[in-house]
């Protein structure tokens, strides 16, 4: 900056950094003006704007420049700096921090009325008593911790819910299976031999496509049968072993009986009927009654779980679904011992009862297994990163040094619901007894070991024993993800609903379940009279 004063004082030029001029005239009124007190005055007001070009210069620098247009906002950006202060606004006020770090009890809540339900209620409050920052945290607080406990208790009672939706029995499921055990005592057509005499010889024949379900829900096996026989290109071809426990023997012999689905063969048997489960000790029979045991002991009952108000809902939900039944179900142990159970068997094709197929699925025989056992679709790959995200951490505990020494936390998981299983190249194996080695090893340690269910030890078991299969043959998650689009899972070859929502419950998601819903006969006298609805 550059300041030119003219001789007789009546003309000043100003030249800034940048080179612009700005001519200053001064006009003189009266002879009593003294020119030399103009000099001094314009030589302080020189000198004081180089003071105020650094401190803007100096601020610029500290943080983010916003230009100044006017002398009132210089005057703001340097009245702290010219009183010894500088304002921080991006900063908490270390008073906030002291309030919010203070604990708050449940106790301290129950009952009172004054605080805020909604954030237009606080900021009106806070605007209105025009609090200081130590009352402003006070008031945030106290309204957060109490949306954080009725979130928490909406939560709970919700996973509540579910876990009583999906562990009891409809009472249409009921119905039906009373109305068929009743029809399977009056009517000798409801009990006849499955299959025929002289079509027995199929059922230990390797030409033939074999299928194995086991279930005990009597409406859940007749869309998974008719559903697979529907779509075979070759139902002649079609074997489909049925294994039922010995309470749904009866209702389910019925029901196939009086719904046959020739030309293909349908075999429904119940446990009871395979010497080699009644001879002795079976190993998923003793582990079944240890892991009730230890289930009994250290998880309680529903109303003790959601009683705890210190565990995190995702926890609560976890225990609640270990009370669910089916992990206590001989059904959802009894696949690894599909070698024993079919001696005669080279492979099979094993599907869960809350799946719907969609295409014939006899190309799975063509799939070149390279000596593997177990063909299954990958769950750590896909466009659904919520569904197909799985790896072996998303199940085992590697916090756990057993877990963490064998296996790699990054390994991806697969998929049970639709596996073909290689049963020649299993016998060589020593799968089954691996898995019974590992859940031995988790009562050892109080479930500790891995997330509930039969996944798990079958993830450890069938170690290096996984062929995969593409994705198109086997769709997750549509027991759970509700985002899963209607077009996308009727393009997949098996649709599973696998999760807490399955299709024959009230909680189903109503644009998912047309899919199997579609294989339902709402003219059935069984089903008319169960009031079983196809929507």
């Amino acid at each position: 900056m550059q300041l030119h004063i003219s001789p007789s004082l009546r003309h000043v030029t100003v030249v800034t950094g940048k080179g612009l001029r700005e001519f200053i005239k001064v006009k003189v009124g009266s002879r009593k003006f003294s020119y030399q007190m103009m000099f001094y005055s314009l030589l302080f007001f020189t000198f004081l704007l180089r003071f105020v070009f650094v401190l803007s210069t100096v601020d610029s620098i500290d943080g983010e420049p916003s230009p100044c247009s006017s002398l009132a906002c210089l005057g703001k950006r340097l009245k702290p700096k010219l009183l010894g202060r500088r304002v921080d606004s991006g900063n908490v006020p270390e008073a906030m921090y002291q309030v919010l770090q203070q604990p708050l009890s449940e106790q301290e809540l129950k009952g009172r009325t004054d605080i805020p339900q909604r954030l237009d209620d606080f900021m009106s409050e806070v605007k209105r008593s025009k609090s200081d920052a130590r009352e402003f945290a006070q008031k945030l607080k106290e309204m957060v911790t109490l949306m954080e406990q009725r979130t928490r208790t909406a939560k709970i009672q919700e996973y509540l819910y579910r876990h009583v939706a999906s562990s009891s029995i409809p009472k249409q499921l009921h119905c039906l299976a009373l109305k068929l055990a009743s029809e399977h005592s009056i009517n000798a057509a409801a009990r006849l031999q499955l299959p025929e005499a002289e079509l027995v010889p199929t059922l230990v024949d390797n030409n033939y496509f074999h299928f194995v379900l086991a279930s005990d829900n009597i409406l859940a096996a007749s869309v998974v049968a008719k559903s697979l026989v529907q779509n075979a290109l070759r139902p002649h071809k079609v074997v489909l072993h049925i294994i039922t426990d010995r309470k749904t023997y009866f209702p389910m012999q019925a029901w196939f009986s009086l719904h046959p689905l020739s030309p293909a063969i349908i075999e429904v048997k119940a446990l009871h009927h395979f010497d080699w489960l009644s001879k002795g000790k079976v190993p998923v029979l003793e582990a079944m009654e240890k892991d009730q045991r230890v289930r009994s002991q250290f998880r309680g009952g529903s109303s003790v779980i959601v009683a705890n108000n210190n565990e995190n809902p995702v926890v609560v939900a976890a225990k609640l679904q270990a009370l669910s039944p089916k992990y206590n179900s001989l059904m959802n142990h009894i696949r690894i011992h599909l070698p024993e159970l079919f001696p005669s068997l080279n492979k099979v094709v094993f599907l869960d009862d809350d799946i719907v197929i969609q295409t014939d699925l006899s190309p799975l025989w063509d799939i070149d297994m390279n000596g593997k056992v177990n063909g299954a679709v990958e769950t750590c790959r896909g466009e659904d990163k919520f569904v197909m995200s799985k790896k072996f951490k998303s199940y085992l505990n590697f916090s756990n040094p057993t877990i963490a020494r064998n296996f790699d936390p990054e390994e991806c998981a697969w998929a049970y619901g639709m596996n073909v299983f290689d049963l020649a190249a299993w016998r060589k194996t020593n799968i089954s007894s691996t898995y019974y080695h590992w859940l031995d090893e988790n009562l050892k340690s109080d479930l500790s070991l891995w997330q509930l269910g039969t996944l798990p030890p079958g993830l450890i078991a069938f170690h290096g024993h996984v062929q995969t299969i593409d994705p198109f043959w086997h769709m997750l998650g549509l027991g759970y993800q509700e985002t899963t689009s209607f077009a996308d899972a009727e393009s997949a070859a098996v649709v599973h609903y696998n999760g807490r929502a399955k299709p024959w419950l009230d909680i189903a998601f109503p644009h998912l379940r047309p899919l199997w819903a579609k294989y339902l006969d709402s003219s059935d006298r069984f089903i008319k009279s169960c009031h079983i609805r196809a929507s």
